[in-house]
């Protein structure tokens, strides 16, 4: 009898059989470029409506916001098609194909001359994150050990906020730095996004090389397509799954409310006291800084602690802390309070990546081999409902009840999933998983 070769590791991560360690590492540099270029666009599209296009900034927050939803429409059509191509042609090729449209986005985007021509160039963004955002998520759930699913998706998560604070500060300043050195503003809103784009492009490179090919099943053991286009909501029927959608909705929704509400409250508040636009804005800034910052710092501590205690159990204690720093900022009147504030930035950061992890650890353990890419579409397609549903609801209470409204929803939502973790925990466990030996 023949025994299993051992498995190989990058680090302290155990890889799954089959994964080489190039594989391993080539996820990382991806990983760490993926989803800062995903996010670049906020940044890009202020640049291109004040530079390019000159919107009047009383347009320009209507008119963010309808992109931001067009887009969310889009990905919700496309996230079960792209893990059905994921499932039957590869990981590999659909998230190359994802870079490079993005690539084609950025460089088509400061060449607009109409608010028409960015819904448009919207569609081929939509299309390029549905397929990053999708390839990224399944290969972070085919490449680790189970023993080692939880630190690698901590290392992932760490490497991705990394990422976007090298790309969006990076590449964020280099319009004024080009308008110091003499080129227009047109001109350098140009330059900028070609440069986001060959980035792109290069990423899109290292991943057709580094990435493994084909998918974790053999051709002929590959599931039709009319079986994965019903996969991804059939295996709900699986309450650890459906449990998993559950805390997609509210781990998307969670990430989505403190990014525009966290810097929202910081910029309305120093306005009232007194502040300029431009320096409240950097106040607000600062305050969702210092949660991704506490977030960061929380996600090498909670990974390896998802490796030693039931997924279920984790997702419960991840809604608890995510209850808990939503609901903390009921004590908290003024965002800019100074060092007393802090505590209550902290808490929100490290409430909203331990849902976020919770989540994927979940479903990365339960979705089956044959159906991932589908079954990833189908949590992502919950995640994008949950950006509409929340933020929706959010901004409206934020403009008429109360700037900490929208962290009450998610909090509330928090606690109906811990109570739904502790039901599935209880009726529904899950099968004994080998943890040992990290």
């Amino acid at each position: 009898m023949t025994s299993e070769p051992r498995p190989y590791r990058i680090g302290f991560i155990t890889l799954a059989p089959g994964i080489l360690p190039r594989h391993g590492w080539s996820l990382l540099a991806a990983a760490f470029f993926s989803i800062g270029l995903v996010t670049f666009i906020a940044i890009g599209q202020t640049y291109v409506l004040n530079a390019i296009l000159k919107v009047p900034t009383t347009e320009q927050g209507s008119i963010s916001g309808n992109l931001v939803f067009w887009t969310e429409i889009i990905a919700l059509a496309l996230f079960i098609p792209a893990g059905i191509l994921m499932d039957r042609v590869g990981r590999r090729s659909i998230y190359a194909v994802g870079l490079l449209l993005l690539a084609l986005t950025y460089a088509l985007y400061p060449l607009a001359t109409s608010v028409d021509d960015l819904y448009l160039y919207r569609i081929l963004y939509a299309c390029g994150i549905v397929a990053v955002a999708g390839g990224l998520s399944t290969v972070m759930v085919d490449y680790p050990a189970e023993r080692s699913r939880g630190k690698l998706v901590a290392l992932l998560g760490v490497l991705s906020g990394l990422g976007i604070v090298f790309t969006n500060q990076g590449f964020g300043a280099l319009p004024q730095a080009l308008v110091k050195s003499g080129w227009s503003g047109e001109q350098a809103g140009v330059i900028t996004h070609l440069a986001v784009a060959a980035l792109a492009v290069g990423v899109a490179l290292l991943v057709s090389i580094g990435l493994k090919g084909g998918t974790p099943v053999h051709k002929h053991d590959r599931p039709g397509v009319r079986e994965l286009f019903t996969s991804g909501f059939a295996q709900a029927r699986n309450p650890r799954i459906l449990l998993a959608y559950g805390a997609a909705f509210i781990a998307r929704g969670d990430q989505s409310v403190n990014a525009t509400f966290l810097i929202l409250w910081g910029t309305v508040a120093g306005m009232a006291a007194g502040m300029g636009h431009a320096e409240a804005l950097k106040a607000g800034t600062m305050i969702f800084v210092t949660a991704q910052i506490a977030a960061l710092c929380w996600a090498p501590i909670l990974g390896p602690l998802i490796d030693r205690i039931d997924r279920v159990s984790v997702l419960a204690i991840c809604m608890v802390l995510g209850a808990i720093g939503n609901f903390a900022l009921l004590l908290l009147d003024n965002p800019l309070a100074g060092g007393s504030a802090v505590i209550f930035f902290i808490l929100i950061g490290i409430g909203q990546i331990s849902v976020y992890l919770g989540a994927q650890s979940l479903i990365g353990q339960e979705a089956p081999t044959r159906q991932r890419g589908s079954v990833i579409g189908a949590f992502n397609v919950s995640g994008a409902i949950g950006i509409l549903v929340v933020t929706s609801i959010g901004g409206r209470l934020f403009d008429f009840v109360d700037p900490r409204a929208p962290f009450m929803v998610v909090g509330a939502i928090n606690v109906l999933l811990f109570l739904a973790s502790v039901y599935v925990r209880v009726k529904a466990p899950s099968p004994p998983i080998d943890r040992g030996g990290a």
